[in-house]
């Protein structure tokens, strides 16, 4: 299996100190990504758009993608890498680390991926980039965002037939704060 990656993160003007650190978590890396495509929103498109950009500049086998305002541990790509490797997934996703610590917001996380009934995963996951660019982001309009981005990804992914595996290991930080745009444009 050919493990080249392109991390791909949108971004907004107001998270340039917190790209910074997202780009730091992308560059400590075990397994570090071959190329990394950020889309930066500055005309306010929202994060369906500005993700969909980042994505149509892989060229790599792999795509992983990446928040802003959030992190990898250094192991993340290794571990999902791995488990694509061995399980033959187009689509892996693991568990995060809040913080700060509280109510987890997705807390079916801890189940197996079943087809059949689609679970909704976060946005911060390693796709197929063959399958990611054919499925898109770019399937709700700015006022759907919430929420809608990773799902109707998820269930494109689906339709498409991919084979869709969780990884029950916390190999990412999900911060919550102040700034958190939920992906609309007219929340910053």
């Amino acid at each position: 299996m050919k493990r080249d990656v392109t991390a791909i993160i949108p971004s907004i003007p107001p998270r340039a100190g917190m790209l910074v650190r997202a780009v730091a978590s992308v560059t400590a890396q075990t397994a570090p990504p071959a190329a990394l495509s950020i889309a930066i929103d500055t005309q306010r498109e929202g994060a369906p758009a500005t993700r969909d950009r980042a994505l149509r500049a892989a060229r790599t086998t792999w795509v992983a993608t990446l928040d802003d305002d959030d992190e990898w541990m250094p192991q993340h790509l290794e571990r999902l890498l791995d488990c694509a490797e061995e399980t033959g997934a187009d689509f892996v996703y693991s568990w995060y680390q809040l913080e700060p610590p509280g109510r987890d917001p997705l807390p079916h996380f801890g189940k197996p991926f079943d087809p059949a009934n689609p679970i909704l995963t976060t946005i911060v996951t390693l796709v197929r980039t063959e399958l990611a660019q054919q499925v898109g982001y770019l399937k709700c309009t700015p006022d759907e965002v919430f929420m809608q981005e990773d799902w109707m990804f998820v269930l494109g992914c689906v339709a498409a037939g991919a084979k869709i595996v969780h990884l029950p290991e916390h190999t990412w930080t999900w911060h919550h704060h102040g700034g958190n745009t939920s992906g609309r444009p007219d929340r910053w």
